[in-house]
């Protein structure tokens, strides 16, 4: 078993549509951002290359690559998720807390949860997502931007005869 954590926040600014979890949230402001300012995904991708022992979302999808210039969190969490399963890890459990004064999240959580378990592979059932305030405290209490911190377990799939005939196979080729 591997336990990862990950945390992201960003400031609200005018002009973009705020994202979490890939739902697009209406709102008077979006998040200032390389990509499309998803925090929760952000912190999601981080929590799962840390419990793989991997590199930051830095060193995966630099903010200095135009490729990844407004790119739908989505699409990053997809090939984080490529990565994981190259190393045969696959995940059990995710619990996500999105901070945030406004607006609320529990309408939205849902639609996030039915969104990242397909992208992960996994049951809702395993997938946790609460939000809270902090009371107008801080940057997100003073509404100036929205946090994310997510908790992930992993496990390591055993290797089959059949797919080490596979691997073994395509070193092969």
């Amino acid at each position: 078993m591997r336990i990862g954590h990950g945390y992201d926040a960003h400031k609200f600014t005018t002009g973009r549509p705020l994202i979490l979890g890939g739902v697009t949230i209406p709102h008077d402001r979006g998040l200032l951002a390389h990509s499309d300012g998803d925090v929760l995904i952000h912190a999601l991708c981080d929590a799962l290359l840390g419990a793989a022992g991997l590199d930051d979302m830095g060193v995966y999808f630099p903010d200095s690559d135009p490729r990844y210039k407004g790119i739908d969190s989505r699409k990053l969490l997809r090939h984080v998720m490529e990565e994981l399963e190259g190393l045969l890890l696959r995940v059990l459990n995710v619990d996500v807390t999105i901070v945030a004064q406004a607006p609320k999240i529990r309408p939205f959580a849902a639609r996030m949860r039915t969104n990242l378990t397909s992208d992960l592979g996994m049951e809702p059932a395993c997938f946790n997502i609460k939000a809270t305030t902090t009371e107008g405290m801080g940057f997100t209490g003073r509404g100036e931007g929205i946090a994310a911190h997510a908790v992930v377990l992993l496990e390591q799939r055993p290797v089959t005869s059949r797919m080490a005939w596979r691997m073994f196979r395509g070193a092969g080729s």
